[in-house]
C-alpha cells in the first residue's frame, strides 16, 4: 500500500491515474453515492419538504407543511425553457407513494397522485367581502371611456416606467455581462489609432520647426480649414498694415531730399553770396598801404 499525505486521501498500489482517471472510477462507485442508483432511469434521490399540507391517499392521515422524504426527483417536460420536474415520495405513516409536481406557469407546486392538497385558500367573496383581484379575465368593461382610460393609463405606464426600467435594466446586465477582454480590445486598438495619429502629428510639427527655425517649445496649432483661414487674413492684415508704413515712409523720403530746389531757397542763396562779395570788397578798399621804411 501506499499513502500520499499532500492529498490526504489512500491510493491503493494498482491505481493509475492515467487509466481510472479518479478514486470513485478505480472503485466503481459514482460521486453521488446511493443517491445516484437510479440515475440510469433519470432519477436522482434528493430531499425534498413538503411545500403544503397534504393527506395521504393510502393511509388518509395528515401531513404538515414542511415535512422532508427522500424524494426522487425526475425531469418530466417543459414550459419553453423551464423544465418541469416531480417528486416522488413514500408515506412515512403507509406503504404509499404519492406525486408533486413543480408547475412554472403559476409558479407553484400541484399534486398529481396519491394525495390530495389541503384547500386553505380564503376567498373574500364567499364570507362576505369584496374580491381583490378581477379573477374573472374574460370579462370586459361595457364603459368606452373606462377602457379608453385603462388602455391610455397602462401606454403612459409604458412609456413613462416600464420602458426606461428596461432600458436601464438592459444597460446595466450589458455592462457587467459583456466580454472584459473585447471591451479591453477596443479601448487599446482605440488608444493605439490615438497614439499613431499624435507621433505622426508630432513628426509633422518637428519637421516645420526645424525647417523655419522655431523653438521646440513653440506649441502648433491644428491645420485645420478655420486655422488656414484665420492665418490667411492675419498675413493679409499685416500685409497691408506693410504697405501702408512703407508708402508713407516713402513720402517722407521723398519730400525731405527734393532734386529741384524752391525759388525761396535760390533767392536767399544769391543774396548770401552777393552779401559776402561786398564785404570782401569793403575790406580791400579800406586797408591802408604798406609803409617802406629806408636806410639813414
Amino acid at each position: 500500500s501506499s499513502y500520499h499525505p499532500g492529498f490526504n486521501k489512500y491510493y491503493p498500489p494498482d491505481y493509475d491515474g492515467a487509466k481510472h482517471k479518479s478514486l470513485n472510477a478505480y472503485r466503481g462507485k459514482h460521486a453521488l453515492g446511493d443517491r445516484a442508483r437510479k440515475l440510469d432511469q433519470g432519477i436522482l434521490i434528493t430531499r425534498f419538504e413538503l411545500p403544503f399540507n397534504i393527506w395521504c391517499g393510502t393511509c388518509n392521515n395528515h401531513i404538515g407543511m414542511g415535512v422532508r422524504y427522500n424524494a426522487e426527483k425526475k425531469k418530466v417536460g417543459m414550459y419553453y425553457s423551464t423544465p418541469i420536474y416531480s417528486f416522488r415520495c413514500k408515506c412515512h405513516l403507509c406503504d404509499g407513494w404519492f406525486e408533486i409536481q413543480t408547475d412554472p406557469k403559476n409558479t407553484r407546486y400541484v399534486v398529481v397522485s396519491g394525495a390530495r392538497q389541503k384547500d386553505e385558500e380564503w376567498n373574500p367573496e364567499e364570507n362576505g367581502g369584496f374580491a381583490i383581484h378581477d379573477t374573472d379575465a374574460s370579462a370586459t368593461s361595457t364603459d368606452p371611456l373606462t377602457a379608453l382610460e385603462k388602455s391610455t393609463d397602462a401606454q403612459n405606464h409604458l412609456m413613462k416606467v416600464q420602458m426606461p426600467r428596461l432600458d436601464s435594466l438592459q444597460g446595466l446586465s450589458d455592462h457587467y455581462n459583456n466580454d472584459p477582454y473585447a471591451r479591453s480590445a477596443v479601448v487599446r486598438k482605440h488608444f493605439r489609432a490615438e497614439k499613431k495619429l499624435e507621433a505622426a502629428k508630432r513628426a509633422a510639427d518637428d519637421q516645420i520647426k526645424g525647417r523655419y527655425a522655431l523653438p521646440e517649445s513653440l506649441k502648433l496649432i491644428e491645420d485645420d480649414v478655420d486655422a488656414r483661414n484665420e492665418a490667411r487674413e492675419e498675413w493679409e492684415k499685416s500685409r497691408k498694415e506693410y504697405e501702408a508704413q512703407t508708402s508713407i515712409r516713402k513720402a517722407r523720403l521723398s519730400s525731405s531730399a527734393s532734386p529741384h530746389p524752391s525759388t525761396d531757397t535760390l533767392s536767399s542763396l544769391r543774396a548770401r553770396i552777393l552779401g559776402n562779395t561786398r564785404r570782401s570788397s569793403l575790406l580791400i578798399r579800406t586797408k591802408p598801404p604798406e609803409r617802406k621804411m629806408g636806410l639813414k
